[in-house]
């Protein structure tokens, strides 16, 4: 009798605790330093969060080894819905298809919650560099191999860049930072020589003239700049790269508190004021359903295992 009790007691108190969630701060841990894509979206995101939610929503920065550190601290945190994870397609699809051991694993630790935005990257140069298309990026690299190098703060980057690489047979040198925003920056004051990068940190260096678009990854035209080409139209055929960012919550979080995140999100990223600032940043706003992230996931992974494998790209 007493272990049934408790078993009621305990089966209450659960159910009392999601019925009052949240009843304290919550927490997002974004695996890349302040300034780059994913924290610019998040920090887009957290007022319309707060007020829904009623509770604060912190943003904490855990920038290293293509955000690695962030996911781990993530799958280990209580599933309580008080710690979500930003992620984004590398940590999520492309870590595992070019790490062989990770100390977290996509599906298995992680409850889906909702898409957040889609977009395609841009290729990028310094404005000063005497590089005015790809195909003339391509003949600089050629000619300057000395020169010949790229910032990358995540997998997605370096994955799309190095199939850059593999289809125009140039030779670049991969040089790592914490943010894209870091990337972005690195190429304004001529430290690399080009970046592939997500649209937020780049959009204010774009329009300011200190930054270059020379190609997008998507498969037609961004509105946001109809005057850069596609991968396609720049001559690189086969270089179309949807990337995306998502919320995800620590497996066994229970079902109602995702259900509740993913209301919120799907809610917030419809707001007037979240779509102006992404349509800014060439962002789509998506908030699609728990299941639709999970089935996205999976494909992703599948399809980036098998590019890692056909490109012999390996992190470890």
């Amino acid at each position: 009798m007493k272990t049934i009790l408790l078993a009621l007691m305990l089966v209450t108190g659960a159910a009392a605790a999601q019925d009052q969630y949240p009843s304290k701060p919550i927490r997002i841990l974004v695996g890349y330093a302040a300034g780059g894509g994913n924290d610019i979206i998040v920090r887009v995101l957290q007022p319309e969060m707060q007020k829904a939610l009623g509770q604060p929503v912190i943003v904490e920065n855990k920038p290293g080894a293509q955000s690695i550190v962030a996911a781990e601290l993530a799958a280990r945190a209580a599933p309580d819905g008080y710690t979500i994870f930003m992620g984004p397609s590398g940590p999520m699809t492309i870590n595992p298809a070019t790490y062989s051991k990770l100390p977290y694993h996509p599906q298995r630790d992680f409850a889906p919650i909702s898409m957040i935005c889609e977009f395609p990257l841009i290729v990028t140069v310094d404005a000063k560099l005497p590089v005015k298309s790809v195909k003339e990026l391509i003949d600089y690299a050629k000619a300057n191999p000395g020169k010949s190098n790229y910032a990358s703060s995540a997998g997605i980057f370096q994955i799309t860049t190095e199939l850059f690489k593999q289809k125009t047979g140039t030779s670049i040198e991969m040089i790592p930072y914490k943010s894209s925003g870091e990337s972005v920056q690195a190429v304004v004051g001529g430290t690399v020589m080009m970046t592939i990068v997500d649209p937020p940190p780049a959009t204010g260096p774009l329009k300011a003239g200190a930054l270059r678009g020379l190609a997008v990854t998507s498969g037609k035209r961004h509105p946001a700049w109809p005057d850069i080409p596609t991968m396609a139209e720049a001559g690189v055929p086969d270089m179309e790269v949807p990337v995306w960012t998502a919320f995800f919550a620590p497996a066994k979080t229970p079902p109602a508190i995702v259900a509740r995140l993913q209301k919120e999100v799907a809610r917030a990223v419809q707001t007037p004021e979240v779509r102006e600032r992404f349509a800014q940043m060439a962002l789509e706003p998506v908030g699609g359903s728990s299941e639709d992230l999970g089935k996205r996931v999976a494909r992703d992974i599948e399809k980036w295992t098998a590019v890692a494998k056909a490109a012999n790209i390996k992190n470890d």
